[in-house]
């Protein structure tokens, strides 16, 4: 195959693009990555917006049982005692530490349902590189 030395055509077809088309290319690539940033940081909230959902279900209907069961345990141990201890005091002490545990299972249940464990870490970290990416591009 004969070479035209008349040809001027380029070589490469990315070499007759012009400046505004490929900032019009730049620009749409740069839209469709953020539309699909964007549908990723909602399915990922959709996911932790669930995972809240089935967690708050776990904890009311576990506490639910724990709250039936301690209350019988709570009279067993109390009866137990009263055989050697005023009642009252056994009453007492029982409830003092069923009181140290209950806040304590509290105090982890609200640890976990802290904004910073539920924030899409992700998405955010995938925007952060896409926008770094794209600064890139633009120099």
């Amino acid at each position: 195959m004969a070479v035209d030395p008349q040809d001027t055509r380029p070589l490469d077809p990315q070499a007759a693009r012009s400046i505004p088309d490929l900032i019009s290319d730049l620009l749409r690539e740069t839209t469709d990555l953020f539309r699909t940033e964007g549908q990723l940081i909602r399915a990922e909230i959709g996911d932790k917006i669930r995972q809240v959902e089935i967690a708050g279900g776990s904890l009311v209907a576990g506490a639910i049982c724990l709250l039936v069961s301690l209350i019988v345990l709570a009279m067993a141990l109390v009866t137990a005692l009263a055989e050697f201890m005023h009642p009252g005091w056994a009453a007492l002490i029982v409830g003092v530490v069923i009181a140290v545990v209950g806040v304590a299972l509290l105090m982890k249940g609200r640890k976990d349902l802290e904004p910073s464990n539920l924030t899409p870490d992700r998405t955010a970290h995938q925007l952060r590189q896409d926008t770094r990416l794209a600064k890139e591009q633009v120099r």
